[in-house]
């Protein structure tokens, strides 16, 4: 116990020293009711041209400091990220400090690797999302038509149970977490890219357009292709969308993940494509074995259970039970910005599979058709919450106002 008192006290220490003396580069202002830890940024644009390695970002707490893990995000734009823990005030203050001493930053927690045919995101030991870009086969004595790449599976939770499932018996084209489309208008034809076992279509990775590390976040951006099968002609194959995945896990608390996934679609001919109106299409998520109907339930922004969930539209969807470890869940939600939003939900019934299975996606053309036109970009945003035993609907709710607005942040630049 005293040495590790003693290794605190030199941690402040240290930690006061290395701001007595330093400049303040910019002040951030901002009010805040979080329950759940929420990733802010700001441009830096009109702040600092420094580079991330010449300072550091300190919380002001009374009178005192604690610095804060920080990601520079070099773009087209260049941002600043960190996560916001819960904490007691409304009101945080954050201030931006010149310095030459990367010790004040702390260690990547997460980690991001390629091999064997596909990308594994970790946190320390604990492993937190695959996604797989080697084409997966069907068990054997299936009809390889069910083929895939391009899906994300396993998806832990932070105790470790595998809340994805794959190739399950009654769903073969069923993969984890993917994002294909059912029935697809394209030059004069139907083409089902979600149902590949009837052979219309089908979707495959094409590259790993890049990954990224950081103190933040960690993800990656890859390519894949909507193929349709004997357009134009019998035994043909043509691409008829392009769509980049970008996947992100942020650095939160250490019983949660949280997750961004954003799909970009654009037409890849000079033909548009038509999503038509049907109860399937968009984002899926196939639930792990474990969960029925008896060990497992449906929450929506709306207050709908699941035999009410079907169909109704939320803003987000809260779905947990009891696993190998204990129990678990996800939260997921949807972006003011993405078609049709609050989107229509698919969510199978309490009888599925005669035991219950569970089945959500957000399903943009449940409704109504979605027309996508040669030159433009489409995007679906979604942040998932993986959690650990249960959360509150205000938690729910906090979590999704944090993604749809985030907190406003008065920047005052005080580097002369």
């Amino acid at each position: 116990m005293r040495k590790k008192t003693l290794s605190g006290t030199i941690l402040l220490l240290f930690c006061l020293l290395s701001s007595a003396g330093a400049q303040v580069i910019a002040r951030f202002t901002l009010n805040v009711t979080n329950s759940i830890s929420t990733p802010v940024y700001i441009p830096l644009y009109n702040i600092t041209t420094l580079h991330d390695s010449a300072f550091y970002l300190r919380e002001v707490v009374g009178k005192d400091f604690v610095n804060i893990p920080f990601q520079v995000e070099n773009g087209q734009q260049r941002f600043l990220w960190w996560i916001i823990k819960p904490g007691d005030k409304h009101k945080r203050v954050f201030e931006l400090c010149n310095s030459n001493s990367r010790e004040l930053q702390q260690k990547q927690p997460l980690n991001i690797s390629s091999k064997d045919g596909n990308v594994l995101i970790t946190s320390g030991a604990s492993r937190v999302i695959q996604y797989n870009y080697a084409t997966h086969y069907p068990p054997k004595g299936i009809d390889t038509a069910f083929k895939r790449s391009g899906f994300i599976h396993p998806l832990w939770s932070p105790s470790g149970n595998i809340l994805t499932r794959i190739n399950a018996p009654d769903h073969y084209h069923h993969m984890g977490i993917w994002n294909p489309w059912t029935h697809v208008l394209f030059q004069g034809k139907e083409v089902d890219f979600w149902n590949i076992g009837d052979k219309k279509g089908t979707v495959r990775f094409s590259n790993i357009i890049d990954t990224y590390n950081g103190n933040v976040y960690t993800g990656f951006r890859a390519l894949q292709q909507h193929v349709a099968f004997n357009i134009p002609s019998p035994g043909a194959e043509t691409v008829a969308m392009n769509e980049v995945w970008d996947v992100r896990v942020y650095n939160i608390a250490e019983k949660m993940w949280l997750i961004d996934f954003s799909s970009s679609l654009n037409c890849a001919t000079d033909s548009a494509v038509i999503l038509k109106e049907y109860r399937y299409g968009g984002f899926g998520f196939r639930a792990s074995e474990d969960w029925n109907n008896s060990n497992s339930k449906v929450l929506t922004s709306e207050g709908k259970d699941r035999k009410a969930a079907d169909a109704s539209t939320a803003r987000w969807c809260m779905i947990d039970g009891d696993m190998e470890k204990g129990h678990s869940g996800i939260l997921f939600m949807g972006y003011p910005t993405n078609y049709n939003f609050p989107e229509p939900m698919r969510v199978w019934p309490v009888d599925a599979n005669k035991r219950g299975d569970v089945f959500f996606s957000f399903s943009p053309t449940r409704n109504k058709d979605w027309p996508l036109y040669p030159g433009n970009n489409y995007i679906l945003k979604y942040r998932m919450l993986v959690y650990e035993d249960s959360i509150t609907t205000q938690q729910a709710e906090d979590a999704w106002k944090s993604f749809a607005t985030p907190p406003e942040i008065k920047i005052e630049r005080l580097e002369k």
